[in-house]
C-alpha cells in the first residue's frame, strides 16, 4: 500500500504512546504512517446526528467522527474505553498484545492506613470505587480525573488523601515508577484493560487487511470475551463491572464481577473452558450473574437517577420487584422496625382458651420466649393468610382467620367459645378489635408482644403512590412525608388509617404484598 496511513489518536501522553506503538508495528511492515492527534469535535461536521450513528464513548467519539469524516484511516484506543457497540460503519481491525492488566495503588508514606477504619482513596472509576468499598466499607472514595501525571499531582496536593488507584499498564507505558506502589491483585480489572484496540472503517478492505497482520490472536480472544460479558450485562448504562479472561494450558479461564455502586453488593462468577470451546463463556457467565440478582442490581443502577414512581413502606424482595411492570420504579425501605418483647413464661405456659394473633411478629415474639411444645393454646384466631400459615406451621391449628381485625372481631362476637380472649399485640395497634369485643362484653387481655418503631424515609414530594402494609406503616410514613398520590393498601384496616390522610386509597384483593404489587401494576398499565 503506497498511501500514508493516518493514525488518529487523542493528544494525551498515554494516547500518543499507544499510537506510536501501533505506528512502529505498521512501519516495521513497510508502511508509511502519520500521527494525527485529534483534540476537539467542535469543527467536525457530519451528515447525520451522533445518536443515529450510536457514538457514545466519552474518550472515543472524537476519533469516531474524524474517521467517519475521512480525516484519519485508523484510530488507536485503550480497549477498555471503547463502547461495546461500535458506531455504524466502524469495526475493530486489530488488538495489540496485551500489557499489564492489573490496577495499582499509589500511596503516601506507608500502607498502614489499609487497616484503619478511616482512609481516603481517589479514583474516577466506578468499578474501582465499588470494589474498594466492598473490601474497605468504612473508607471514603473521592473522585479523581485527568491524565496520569495530573492525577499523581493531585494525589500529592491533597494532604488528606491516603492513595489513588491507577491502571498499572498506564504507569508502565509512561515509565512512571512511583516509590510507593502495590498491585491490587484482588481487584478485577475493567474488561479489556491493558489492551490497545485499532478501529477502521468497515468499507476499507485494504486497511483492515494491513491491521490484521499486527493483530494478537490471544489478546483478541480474551478481550472479546470480556467485552461481550460487559455488553450482555450492561444494557447501555455504566455499571461497576470487572472481567478478566486469560489462556493457560489450552484453556480459557474467566472471572467476572458485578457490584452495586456503593460496593455493598457483589456477584461473582468464574468459568473454565477448553480453547476452541470457549465461544459461549461470556453468555454463560452473564446469565449466571443475572440469575443471581444481577438483573435487579442493573435495574437499580439504570433507575438510580430516575424519578421514583412509587414508594414501598416495606423492603421488597428481588422476586417481588420482578413482579412490577418494567416502567414502574419503586424505592423501598422498612418504614417500621420491630423489637420483640420479653413475655413472662408464666403467661405463655398457662392454659389459654382463646388466643388472638394479628401478625407474624407476634408469632415470633411468642416463640422467642417459649417453645411451641410448652404452649397450651386451645383456640387460636388469626388475621391474614400468612399469619395463619405461620401459626399452623410453627404452633398449631388455627380455629378461624379473617383478612382484617374488624372482621375477626365481628366473628368472635358471634362465635367465640367463652367471654374472654388473650390478644398478643404491638405497643402500636388499632383499637377496632379490642373496642368491638369490649362493647360486646368480651374481656380482652392485651399482652404487648413486640414494639413498633417508626423508621420511614423522606421521599420525593412528587411521589405518585405509596404502598402500605399495616396501619403503623401509614403512621410512620406521615411523620416524614405529606399524603401525596395514591395509597395502595394491603387490607381494610390499613386503608382505614390511610383514609385519614390520603384522598385516593386503593385496597388489594387479598392481604399479601404480591396483591399490593398487582394493584400498583393495574393502576399504571
Amino acid at each position: 500500500m503506497s498511501k500514508t496511513i493516518r493514525i488518529g489518536t487523542r493528544d494525551s501522553d498515554l494516547a500518543l504512546w499507544q499510537a506510536r506503538t501501533v505506528q512502529k508495528l505498521l512501519e516495521n511492515l513497510g508502511h508509511k504512517t502519520e500521527l494525527v492527534p485529534v483534540k476537539s469535535t467542535g469543527d467536525l461536521v457530519l451528515d447525520k446526528p451522533l445518536y443515529e450513528l450510536g457514538i457514545t464513548g466519552v474518550f472515543t467519539k472524537t476519533l469516531d467522527i474524524a474517521m467517519l469524516n475521512n480525516d484519519i484511516d485508523i484510530a488507536v484506543h485503550s480497549s477498555k474505553d471503547v463502547p461495546t457497540v461500535l458506531p455504524t460503519g466502524i469495526v475493530q481491525a486489530a488488538v495489540i498484545k496485551r500489557g499489564n492488566i492489573k490496577d495499582s495503588l499509589v500511596f503516601k508514606n506507608n500502607e498502614e492506613f489499609l487497616s484503619h477504619k478511616d482512609a481516603i482513596i481517589a479514583t474516577g472509576s466506578l468499578r474501582r470505587k465499588a470494589q474498594w468499598l466492598n473490601r474497605y466499607p468504612t473508607h471514603t472514595v473521592v473522585g479523581l480525573r485527568g491524565n496520569v501525571n495530573l492525577r499523581l499531582q493531585k494525589l500529592q496536593e491533597n494532604s488528606d488523601w491516603n492513595g489513588a488507584i491507577f491502571a498499572a499498564a498506564g504507569l508502565g507505558r509512561l515509565n512512571i515508577k512511583p516509590e510507593n506502589i502495590i498491585n491490587l491483585d484482588w481487584m478485577v480489572p475493567a474488561p479489556a484493560q491493558g489492551a490497545i484496540m485499532i478501529t477502521a472503517l468497515d468499507e476499507d478492505e485494504d486497511i483492515k487487511a494491513i491491521c490484521a497482520q499486527i493483530n494478537h490472536e490471544e489478546t483478541e480472544i480474551c478481550t472479546t470475551i470480556e467485552r461481550k460479558f460487559l455488553n450482555l450485562l450492561e444494557g447501555g448504562c455504566t455499571a461497576p463491572i470487572g472481567a478478566l479472561a486469560y489462556i493457560k494450558n489450552e484453556e480459557v479461564i474467566f472471572k467476572g464481577v458485578l457490584l452495586s455502586p456503593d460496593g455493598s453488593k457483589k456477584i461473582e462468577v468464574s468459568r473454565i473452558e477448553k480453547l476452541g470451546e470457549h465461544h459461549n463463556i461470556a453468555a454463560y457467565c452473564s446469565n449466571y450473574i443475572i440469575e443471581r440478582g444481577g438483573k435487579i442490581l442493573m435495574d437499580g443502577i439504570k433507575n438510580q437517577n430516575k424519578k421514583t414512581n412509587v414508594y414501598s413502606t416495606k423492603t421488597l424482595t428481588e422476586g417481588q420487584i420482578q413482579l412490577l411492570s418494567n416502567d414502574i420504579f419503586v424505592k423501598s425501605n422498612d418504614a417500621i422496625k420491630i423489637s420483640l418483647n420479653r413475655i413472662p413464661l408464666a403467661v405463655l405456659k398457662a392454659p389459654i382458651k382463646n388466643v388472638v394473633i394479628t401478625s407474624k411478629n407476634a408469632v415470633e415474639a411468642i416463640l422467642t420466649n417459649c417453645p411451641a411444645e410448652d404452649l397450651q393454646f386451645e383456640n387460636i384466631y388469626c388475621v391474614g393468610r400468612r399469619t395463619k400459615r405461620m401459626v399452623e406451621k410453627r404452633i398449631g391449628k388455627v380455629t378461624h382467620s379473617e383478612n382484617n381485625a374488624k372482621d375477626l372481631a365481628n366473628h368472635l362476637v358471634e362465635f367465640l367459645e367463652g367471654t374472654e380472649v388473650t390478644y398478643f399485640c404491638s405497643d402500636l395497634r388499632l383499637d377496632y378489635l379490642p373496642m368491638i369485643l369490649s362493647e360486646n362484653k368480651i374481656k380482652v387481655n392485651e399482652i404487648e408482644a413486640y414494639q413498633t418503631k417508626y423508621d420511614a424515609i423522606e421521599v420525593d414530594k412528587n411521589i405518585e403512590g405509596v404502598m402500605f402494609y399495616s396501619p403503623s406503616t401509614v403512621q410512620s410514613y406521615i411523620k416524614k412525608n405529606h399524603a401525596n398520590g395514591i395509597a395502595f393498601c394491603i387490607g381494610e384496616s390499613t386503608a382505614l388509617e390511610a383514609k385519614k390522610h390520603f384522598k385516593d386509597v386503593r385496597v388489594a384483593k387479598v392481604p399479601t404484598v404480591e396483591s399490593v404489587i398487582e394493584l400498583v401494576n393495574e393502576h399504571y398499565i
